[in-house]
Protein backbone atom coordinates (compact mmCIF):
# COMPACT_ATOMS: atom_id res chain seq x y z
CA UNK A 1 0.00 0.00 0.00
CA UNK A 2 1.20 3.04 -0.36
CA UNK A 3 0.28 6.30 1.18
CA UNK A 4 -0.61 9.23 -1.84
CA UNK A 5 -1.50 11.43 0.78
CA UNK A 6 1.26 14.23 1.06
CA UNK A 7 2.86 15.86 3.96
CA UNK A 8 1.61 20.17 3.54
CA UNK A 9 5.17 21.95 4.16
CA UNK A 10 5.85 25.38 3.92
CA UNK A 11 7.56 24.57 0.95
CA UNK A 12 4.75 22.68 -0.71
CA UNK A 13 1.78 24.49 0.77
CA UNK A 14 2.42 27.88 -1.14
CA UNK A 15 1.76 25.55 -4.71
CA UNK A 16 -1.82 24.99 -3.72
CA UNK A 17 -4.47 26.82 -5.81
CA UNK A 18 -5.65 28.41 -3.22
CA UNK A 19 -2.43 29.85 -1.68
CA UNK A 20 -1.76 30.77 -5.54
CA UNK A 21 -4.90 33.06 -5.70
CA UNK A 22 -4.15 34.51 -2.13
CA UNK A 23 -0.66 35.74 -3.34
CA UNK A 24 -1.40 38.17 -5.84
CA UNK A 25 -4.33 39.55 -3.62
CA UNK A 26 -2.32 39.73 -0.88
CA UNK A 27 0.69 41.79 -3.18
CA UNK A 28 -2.22 43.92 -4.28
CA UNK A 29 -3.22 44.75 -0.89
CA UNK A 30 0.05 45.50 0.40
CA UNK A 31 0.75 47.89 -2.48
CA UNK A 32 -2.28 49.58 -1.82
CA UNK A 33 -1.23 49.84 2.05
CA UNK A 34 1.94 51.33 0.94
CA UNK A 35 0.21 53.65 -1.16
CA UNK A 36 -2.32 54.62 1.36
CA UNK A 37 0.47 54.94 3.94
CA UNK A 38 2.36 57.47 1.29
CA UNK A 39 -1.28 59.49 0.68
CA UNK A 40 -1.11 60.03 4.85
CA UNK A 41 2.52 61.33 4.60
CA UNK A 42 1.77 63.36 2.05
CA UNK A 43 -1.52 65.02 3.55
CA UNK A 44 1.18 65.14 6.81
CA UNK A 45 3.17 67.32 5.14
CA UNK A 46 1.03 69.49 3.30
CA UNK A 47 -1.10 70.23 6.36
CA UNK A 48 2.43 70.40 8.62
CA UNK A 49 3.30 73.44 5.17
CA UNK A 50 0.15 75.09 5.53
CA UNK A 51 0.35 75.44 9.28
CA UNK A 52 3.41 77.07 8.72
CA UNK A 53 2.63 79.38 5.77
CA UNK A 54 -0.36 80.68 7.96
CA UNK A 55 1.48 81.14 10.97
CA UNK A 56 4.46 83.16 9.07
CA UNK A 57 1.25 85.11 7.69
CA UNK A 58 -0.45 86.11 10.73
CA UNK A 59 3.08 87.22 11.80
CA UNK A 60 3.88 89.40 8.62
CA UNK A 61 -0.28 90.81 9.30
CA UNK A 62 0.73 91.29 12.63
CA UNK A 63 4.51 93.38 12.06
CA UNK A 64 3.10 95.07 9.06
CA UNK A 65 -0.57 96.07 10.23
CA UNK A 66 0.82 99.80 10.67
CA UNK A 67 1.78 99.97 7.20
CA UNK A 68 -0.91 102.80 6.09
CA UNK A 69 -1.37 104.46 9.30
CA UNK A 70 2.49 104.85 9.01
CA UNK A 71 2.22 105.78 5.49
CA UNK A 72 -0.15 108.52 6.30
CA UNK A 73 2.14 109.60 8.96
CA UNK A 74 5.15 110.35 7.17
CA UNK A 75 3.47 113.45 5.50
CA UNK A 76 3.10 115.23 8.89
CA UNK A 77 6.93 114.28 9.54
CA UNK A 78 7.44 115.83 6.36
CA UNK A 79 5.69 118.74 7.06
CA UNK A 80 6.95 119.07 10.76
CA UNK A 81 10.61 119.15 8.95
CA UNK A 82 9.86 121.57 6.37
CA UNK A 83 8.72 124.14 9.46
CA UNK A 84 11.56 122.86 11.08
CA UNK A 85 14.01 123.95 8.41
CA UNK A 86 11.97 127.20 7.53
CA UNK A 87 12.81 128.33 11.04
CA UNK A 88 15.44 131.58 10.60
CA UNK A 89 18.53 131.59 13.25
CA UNK A 90 17.15 134.95 14.76
CA UNK A 91 13.86 134.07 15.28
CA UNK A 92 15.38 130.48 16.84
CA UNK A 93 17.23 133.08 19.52
CA UNK A 94 14.08 135.62 19.74
CA UNK A 95 12.72 134.98 22.99
CA UNK A 96 9.26 135.11 22.49
CA UNK A 97 9.80 132.17 19.66
CA UNK A 98 12.06 130.33 21.53
CA UNK A 99 8.96 128.79 23.26
CA UNK A 100 7.78 127.90 19.98
CA UNK A 101 10.72 126.59 18.12
CA UNK A 102 11.77 124.54 21.30
CA UNK A 103 8.20 122.52 21.20
CA UNK A 104 8.44 121.48 17.55
CA UNK A 105 12.01 120.59 18.03
CA UNK A 106 10.47 118.31 20.95
CA UNK A 107 7.59 117.76 18.39
CA UNK A 108 9.80 116.07 15.82
CA UNK A 109 11.78 114.24 18.40
CA UNK A 110 9.33 112.12 20.05
CA UNK A 111 7.70 111.97 16.58
CA UNK A 112 11.08 110.40 15.30
CA UNK A 113 10.87 108.28 18.93
CA UNK A 114 7.47 106.67 18.06
CA UNK A 115 8.64 105.39 14.41
CA UNK A 116 11.87 104.24 15.66
CA UNK A 117 9.76 102.19 18.33
CA UNK A 118 7.37 100.98 15.82
CA UNK A 119 10.10 100.04 12.99
CA UNK A 120 10.00 102.94 10.94
CA UNK A 121 13.39 103.31 9.90
CA UNK A 122 14.72 106.39 7.97
CA UNK A 123 16.83 105.52 4.80
CA UNK A 124 19.98 107.16 4.75
CA UNK A 125 20.73 108.17 0.95
CA UNK A 126 23.16 111.10 1.18
CA UNK A 127 26.49 109.95 -0.25
CA UNK A 128 25.32 106.23 -1.23
CA UNK A 129 25.20 104.57 -4.19
CA UNK A 130 21.62 104.80 -5.74
CA UNK A 131 20.06 101.60 -5.09
CA UNK A 132 16.28 101.25 -7.13
CA UNK A 133 15.12 99.17 -4.30
CA UNK A 134 15.53 101.80 -1.67
CA UNK A 135 15.69 105.52 -3.56
CA UNK A 136 13.72 106.68 -6.51
CA UNK A 137 16.26 109.18 -8.90
CA UNK A 138 14.45 111.97 -9.80
CA UNK A 139 17.44 114.31 -11.54
CA UNK A 140 20.95 113.55 -12.44
CA UNK A 141 23.17 116.65 -11.53
CA UNK A 142 26.45 117.51 -12.29
CA UNK A 143 29.39 116.37 -9.51
CA UNK A 144 32.83 115.46 -8.91
CA UNK A 145 31.11 112.66 -6.99
CA UNK A 146 31.13 108.71 -8.69
CA UNK A 147 28.24 108.78 -11.09
CA UNK A 148 25.37 107.03 -9.67
CA UNK A 149 26.64 108.06 -6.20
CA UNK A 150 22.81 110.42 -4.32
CA UNK A 151 24.26 114.21 -4.19
CA UNK A 152 20.79 115.72 -3.09
CA UNK A 153 17.83 114.46 -1.09
CA UNK A 154 14.65 115.47 -1.85
CA UNK A 155 12.37 113.81 0.02
CA UNK A 156 13.28 110.94 2.89
CA UNK A 157 12.38 107.81 2.45
CA UNK A 158 11.59 105.06 5.25
CA UNK A 159 11.29 101.52 5.73
CA UNK A 160 9.03 99.54 7.96
CA UNK A 161 11.25 96.83 9.76
CA UNK A 162 12.85 95.49 6.30
CA UNK A 163 10.25 96.39 4.12
CA UNK A 164 10.21 99.95 1.64
CA UNK A 165 7.60 102.53 2.93
CA UNK A 166 8.18 105.27 0.80
CA UNK A 167 11.65 105.28 -1.38
CA UNK A 168 13.75 108.61 -0.95
CA UNK A 169 13.13 110.96 -3.70
CA UNK A 170 16.90 111.77 -4.71
CA UNK A 171 19.32 113.80 -7.09
CA UNK A 172 22.59 111.62 -8.68
CA UNK A 173 25.77 112.42 -9.93
CA UNK A 174 25.70 111.93 -13.75
CA UNK A 175 28.93 110.92 -15.41
CA UNK A 176 30.65 114.02 -17.58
Amino acid sequence: MTDDTEIKTPENEAETPETQAEAPATARLEAELEKLRQDVLYAQAETQNVRRRLEREKADATAYASTKFARDMLSVADNLSRALAAIPAELREDEKMKGLVTGLDATGRELDNVFSRHGVTKIEAMGQKLDPNRHQAMVELPSDQEPGTIVQEMQAGYMLRDRLLRPALVGVAREG
